[in-house]
């Protein structure tokens, strides 16, 4: 069972100085329980939402609001919002920062103020989350990206927020890393870690996300990403190319072999599951 929004922004517009609006009278909302990917052309303003929805940026106007109550620009505020919701950029060495993965995670922890029992704990639950528990001691800097990758998402889920978003996780890791994170953010959606995924890898979204949000030239568009990833005007838009999920979905129901309201299959798994067994393999 799914319940209502976390973090949410409500008629939020917000340009950078002395440039045009990067986002125009925006309404988003992340819902707890569903996974969510976001996706859009370069430049087309994906970073500066996520970091409205961490508190990194303050709207131009419009309010954003966290569980329900407008998040307000002070200290505390701020805390509150940050506590809930964290972001991870994209280059894990904008985020490192401490001489060893261990120091760097309980970095936030401890300015929450907590004892050191209770961030060691907090550490050692995040390192086992990230399956890097073997790595506590080791020189950040002697790190392979895929590591300094899941160091960086460690010291958020050290947190424990509510929501966590990560700005193109998978980039710049190979196949396996990929799986290994995916299996990492599955486990997380378990615990009950609400997860945003920015991406321009529209067969990661359709595979991995339960809903969507394209940002296009026209504005935001928000919904089931099986519906949203199977709208070529939409896609073209906002310069996606189509999933090779949803052509395939296509040219079967060409063929008469899915139903109109049948969904197709989403990995290259579920595809060879269908061709043995049928359409109904990928029923759920």
């Amino acid at each position: 069972m799914t319940c209502g929004p976390i973090v949410e922004l409500l008629d939020v517009s917000y340009a950078y100085e002395d440039g045009p609006a990067v986002l125009h009278r925006v309404d988003f909302a992340i819902r707890e329980g569903r996974s969510l990917a976001l996706l859009g052309r370069n430049g087309g303003g994906k970073t500066t939402l996520l970091r409205l929805l961490s508190g990194g940026l303050r709207p131009d106007s419009g309010e954003v609001l966290l569980a329900g109550e407008p998040v307000r620009y002070g200290r505390k505020g701020l805390t509150g919002l940050r506590t809930s919701v964290q972001l991870v950029v994209q280059d894990p060495d904008d985020q490192l920062f401490a001489a060893s993965v261990g120091q760097d995670v309980s970095f936030g922890p401890m300015n929450l103020g907590l004892t050191q029992e209770a961030v060691r704990e907090r550490v050692d639950e995040a390192l086992a989350a990230l399956d890097i528990t073997a790595l506590r001691d080791r020189p950040t800097h002697l790190l392979s990206y895929g590591q300094r990758k899941r160091a960086a998402i460690a010291g958020a889920v050290a947190m424990r927020p509510r929501v966590l978003i990560l700005d193109e996780p998978t980039a710049g890791l190979d196949p396996h890393g990929q799986e290994r994170l995916l299996e990492v953010l599955a486990r997380l959606g378990r615990w009950g870690t609400t997860v945003v995924m920015a991406t321009h890898d529209v067969d990661l979204a359709l595979r991995w996300a339960d809903d969507a949000a394209v940002l296009a030239p026209d504005g935001l568009r928000c919904g089931p990403v099986t519906e949203l990833l199977s709208d070529a005007t939409l896609l073209d838009a906002a310069r996606l190319r189509r999933p090779w999920a949803t052509a395939v979905a296509a040219l079967l129901r060409e063929q008469g072999l899915l139903g109109e309201r049948e969904r197709g299959p989403r990995t290259a798994e579920e595809l060879d599951a269908w061709s043995t067994c049928g359409s109904g393999a990928t029923d759920r």
